[in-house]
């Protein structure tokens, strides 16, 4: 029996996920796919900075696992724009660091996956009324593959 993935560390979701080149109809154009914890590699090292070791500790992976995440995305983005391709940003095994509540008065906030883990809100902090529900990430939540966590683990939404 195969290991099952380990849920890697999300801390942020970019709006906008999918990039085609200019000029040539979508319909023409070959598409990669760079899962979210791809994307999440490439923020952490190539955007924010960061060594290895920290981005690692960041995305709750292994240094060495941080690293075949890291080429993998780089060797897709370098396909994509040295041959013309399409990006599309989705899915992956991947857990938010926050996940965001919504009251029915309309009040949002964040809660980290570590407070998650502990106890989902049971009231919203503004209003204190008893009816608040997850806010869904966007399309993000594909069948098989997660997002979040919830009070008995994990679930794939």
């Amino acid at each position: 029996m195969p290991r099952p993935p380990k849920w890697r560390r999300v801390a942020f979701i970019p709006e906008v996920t999918h990039f085609r080149p200019a000029g040539v109809p979508s319909t023409a154009v070959e598409e990669v796919s760079l899962s979210l914890e791809e994307a999440e590699a490439l923020r952490l090292r190539d955007l924010v900075g960061l060594e290895q070791e920290q981005c690692a500790e960041k995305m709750n992976i292994s240094r060495p696992t941080f690293h075949r995440v890291l080429e993998s995305a780089r060797r897709k983005v370098a396909d994509a724009l040295l041959n013309g391709k399409a990006i599309r940003i989705e899915g992956g095994n991947f857990e938010l660091v926050t996940q965001r509540f919504r009251c029915l008065q309309g009040h949002e906030w964040d809660m980290p996956s570590e407070q998650m883990a502990a106890r989902l809100p049971a009231v919203c902090p503004r209003c204190r009324s008893l009816d608040i529900s997850p806010v869904a990430p966007g399309e993000f939540g594909l069948p098989g593959r997660g997002w979040g966590r919830r009070r008995r683990g994990r679930r794939n939404w």
